[in-house]
């Protein structure tokens, strides 16, 4: 069994940055698109960036210029770089791994696997 798995989050100040990485436990899938995606306290959960296995990568208005999301192919790992940090990117952040299609979907029901996230507090 695949399982998805976080770290990097934790509490940070206005402006600050933080690294989210996400591997995978079990058995290697090929994946084809990887996303994060966060959800704020009393919000949906929405999409953040996501990248596919040949480099093309999406990103929220919201955090453009900001977020950058990278993929290690060797080591099945994607990483959320998160610079300039506000207090409205507060939330859980999960990793999501989608081995069907090559495109960035916006429907989250497109994502076989998941991770369990991880806490992201921006906050003075």
């Amino acid at each position: 069994q695949v399982q998805l798995v976080e770290s990097g989050g934790g509490l940070v100040q206005p402006g600050g940055s933080l690294r989210l990485s996400c591997g995978n436990v079990g058995f290697r899938l090929p994946y084809s698109t990887r996303g994060w995606f966060r959800q704020a306290p009393g919000k949906e959960r929405e999409r953040v960036s996501c990248i596919t296995s040949d480099g093309r990568t999406y990103y929220a208005d919201s955090v453009k210029g900001r977020f950058t999301i990278s993929a290690d192919n060797a080591e099945n790992t994607v990483y959320l770089q998160m610079n300039s940090l506000k207090p409205e990117d507060t939330g859980v952040y999960f990793c999501a791994a989608d081995v069907t299609r090559y495109y960035c979907t916006e429907s989250q029901s497109d994502y076989e696997y998941w991770g369990q996230g991880t806490q992201v507090t921006v906050s003075s």
